[in-house]
C-alpha cells in the first residue's frame, strides 16, 4: 500500500512538472496555408513569382493584388464564412483567390469549368455564393446557371487579355476594376481556428447530384506540405499549370509552390503546341496532370516537340500510366510519378515511391511497379486496406481485396450540409474511400476496382448513376447500365449499355445526342451497346458481366 502511494505520489508530481507547459501567444499560431505567400513576398519581393503571357507579377505583387482582392470582396460585404465561388481557367486571379478569399475567413469555391448550366447552378445555390468570378469563355453555362437563380451572386468578370473569343459580358464589375477598389495594405490575420473552412469543393460521387467536399487550412497547410516532402520539390520551382486548378484546389499545388518560392506559369488550357515552347523558355521544372496530358504530349507532333536540357518531373493520377506512355514520356525528358487521391482527401495521399532497384527493371516490369498507388504521404496518419465494415486490414498478401482506408488531417471535415453522407464516409473512424484495393507485402497498395463504379475519364470524376439517369429520361429506354471502357486518350470513358422497350428502336447516334442535351460533354458515353441487360434474380443489373464485354469493345 506504501509503495502503490509513493508511486501515486511520483505520477501526480511528474504530471505537474509538465502541465505547467502550455502553448500560448509565444509558441503556437493556427495553420494556414496563406501564411506562405508574405513569408515569400517578405524573402522574394522581386522574385517572378507568376507568369501569364507577357505578363509577370513578383511576389511582392502577388502579395499585394492579393490583399487588394480581400480588401475589396470585404467592401463588397463578404464575411467570414461566406462562399466566393470561380469558375476560371488557370490564370492569375484563380491564383489570387487563393490566398484573397481566405485572408477574409471566406471560404474559396473552385468550380469545375467543364460542368453543365444546370450543375453550376445547383452549386451556386447549395453553396450560397455571395460572389463568383468568372470569365468570358463560360458565358455559356454560366449565363443559363445564372438565370435559373431566384439570388444571384454579384458576378465578377476576369478580362483576360489572352482570350479574345466570343462570350456576352456578365459581370457587374471588371476584375481589375475591383481589385483597384481593394487596398494593398489590407491587414488580415490567420483564422483563429485552424479547422475553420477555408476551401468547398464540389465532387459527384455516386449520385446524381454533387456533394460539397468542407477543406480546412490546417489540413491544406499540411497537404501543401506534403506534396514538397513526397514530390523532394526543390526550392525555386518553375510550376507550370497543366493541372486545372479547380480540381481539388490544384492538389493545393497552389500554397506549395509558393511555400518554395516557385514561379507558376499560368496555362489556359492544356495545348502540346504551348507546353513545350513554355517547358524551354521558362525552364519548367515540375506539372501535373491526369494521365490524359501524358498521352497528348507523347502524341504531338514533331513539329510542335521542343528538346530541353533538364529533366521535368509531372505527376499524375487516375488511371495508371501503361509502360508505353512512361517510356514515351521518360524519352521526351520527363519523369514520371504516379500518385492517388480524392477530391476528399485534399489532393494526393499516396505516391509510388521508386524504389533503387527498379531503375535496373525492364520497362514492362518497371511500369508495373510505378502503376500502383503505393504507399502514404510523409503528413498521412494512417493507410490500410481493410474490410468496409469492420475496418480491420486484410492480409497484405497482393490477392486480398478490401477498401482503401486512410485517417489523418488531411481529410476533409465533410461534406456540406449532408451529415448522413459524412456520417457514412468516416465510419469506424476512416475515410472510406470506395476504392477497392490489395495491399503488397511490400506495403505498396495496388488499387483493382471502384466500389461505387466512379468513372474517371481525363481525370474527371463520372457519376455512372448520373449518366443512367439521363439515359433513362430516353422514351425508348427499359433498363441501362453505365460502366468504364478503357481507352487509350482519357484512360476511361462511359460505355453504355442500354436495353429498348418492346416494340421501340434506336441508334447509337441517337443516345449519344441525347446525352449531349442532358449532360457535360465529358459525361457523354463514348460506346452505347444495345441487347438484354444481364440482372440478377433480384433485378440487380450485373455490372461485372458489362465491365468484361466493355474491354473487348
Amino acid at each position: 500500500m506504501a509503495k502503490r502511494k509513493k508511486a501515486n505520489a511520483a505520477a501526480r508530481k511528474e504530471r505537474a512538472m509538465w502541465s505547467a507547459l502550455k502553448p500560448g501567444a509565444a509558441n503556437f499560431t493556427p495553420l494556414t496555408p496563406v501564411s506562405f505567400l508574405p513569408r515569400a513576398a517578405e524573402i522574394y519581393p522581386d522574385r517572378v513569382a507568376v507568369i501569364h503571357g507577357a505578363t509577370r507579377f513578383t511576389y511582392a505583387q502577388f502579395y499585394a493584388r492579393a490583399r487588394r482582392l480581400a480588401s475589396a470582396l470585404a467592401s463588397q460585404g463578404v464575411k467570414a464564412g461566406e462562399v466566393v465561388s470561380v469558375m476560371l481557367p488557370n490564370v492569375p486571379a484563380m491564383l489570387e483567390t487563393h490566398y484573397g478569399v481566405p485572408m477574409l475567413g471566406a471560404v474559396l469555391n473552385t468550380i469545375n469549368t467543364r460542368l453543365d448550366a444546370d450543375t453550376v447552378a445547383y452549386i451556386l445555390e447549395h453553396g450560397e455564393a455571395k460572389v463568383l468570378i468568372t470569365d468570358r469563355v463560360f458565358a455559356g453555362v454560366v449565363g443559363p446557371a445564372l438565370r435559373k437563380l431566384k439570388n444571384k451572386p454579384l458576378v465578377v468578370e476576369v478580362d483576360d487579355p489572352l482570350y479574345a473569343g466570343p462570350g456576352e459580358r456578365l459581370g457587374r464589375i471588371e476584375y481589375e476594376a475591383l481589385l483597384r477598389t481593394g487596398k494593398p495594405d489590407f491587414a488580415w490575420s490567420p483564422p483563429q481556428d485552424e479547422s475553420a473552412p477555408i476551401a468547398l469543393n464540389y465532387t459527384s460521387g455516386t449520385t446524381g447530384r454533387p456533394k460539397g467536399v468542407v477543406y480546412h487550412h490546417r489540413g491544406t497547410f499540411l497537404e501543401a506540405c506534403g506534396n514538397v516532402m513526397a514530390w523532394a520539390m526543390p526550392a525555386k520551382p518553375v510550376y507550370l499549370w497543366t493541372l486545372p486548378l479547380f480540381h481539388c484546389n490544384g492538389w493545393c499545388f497552389p500554397w506549395s509552390v509558393t511555400a518554395m518560392g516557385g514561379t507558376h506559369v499560368c496555362l489556359r488550357a492544356v495545348d502540346p503546341a504551348q507546353i513545350f515552347p513554355m517547358i524551354v523558355e521558362h525552364g519548367v521544372t515540375h506539372m501535373c496532370g491526369a494521365p490524359t496530358v501524358l498521352t497528348m504530349l507523347i502524341s504531338a507532333p514533331a513539329e510542335q516537340r521542343r528538346k530541353f536540357p533538364h529533366t521535368v518531373h509531372i505527376q499524375t493520377g487516375g488511371s495508371p500510366p501503361p509502360a508505353k506512355v512512361i517510356q514515351g514520356m521518360e524519352e521526351l525528358g520527363f519523369k514520371v510519378l504516379h500518385i492517388y487521391g480524392m477530391t476528399e482527401l485534399q489532393g494526393p495521399s499516396t505516391l509510388c515511391a521508386e524504389q533503387d532497384a527498379w531503375v535496373r527493371l525492364p520497362i514492362e516490369v518497371r511500369a508495373a511497379e510505378m502503376a500502383r498507388q503505393g504507399v502514404r504521404y510523409q503528413v498521412v496518419e494512417g493507410h490500410i486496406v481493410g474490410d468496409p465494415k469492420s475496418c480491420k486490414p486484410v492480409n497484405k498478401d497482393g490477392e486480398s481485396m478490401g477498401e482503401v482506408l486512410i485517417r489523418g488531417n488531411t481529410v476533409m471535415l465533410g461534406y456540406l450540409k449532408d451529415p448522413r453522407a459524412t456520417a457514412e464516409a468516416f465510419h469506424g473512424g476512416w475515410m472510406h474511400t470506395g476504392d477497392l484495393a490489395v495491399w503488397h507485402r511490400s506495403n505498396y497498395i495496388e488499387i483493382k476496382d471502384r466500389k461505387k463504379d466512379i468513372i474517371i475519364s481525363g481525370g474527371e470524376n463520372i457519376s455512372s448513376v448520373e449518366v443512367e439517369i439521363a439515359l433513362y429520361k430516353h422514351p425508348a429506354t427499359q433498363l441501362a447500365a453505365v460502366v468504364a471502357r478503357p481507352d487509350d486518350k482519357w484512360g476511361e470513358t462511359p460505355c453504355a449499355f442500354v436495353q429498348l422497350k418492346a416494340g421501340q428502336s434506336a441508334t447509337e447516334a441517337d443516345y449519344i445526342e441525347w446525352c449531349r442535351k442532358h449532360l457535360a460533354r465529358y459525361k457523354v458515353p463514348k460506346k452505347v451497346v444495345f441487347g438484354p441487360v444481364p440482372t440478377t434474380a433480384t433485378g440487380k443489373i450485373q455490372k461485372y458481366l458489362l465491365r468484361e464485354q466493355a474491354k473487348s469493345l
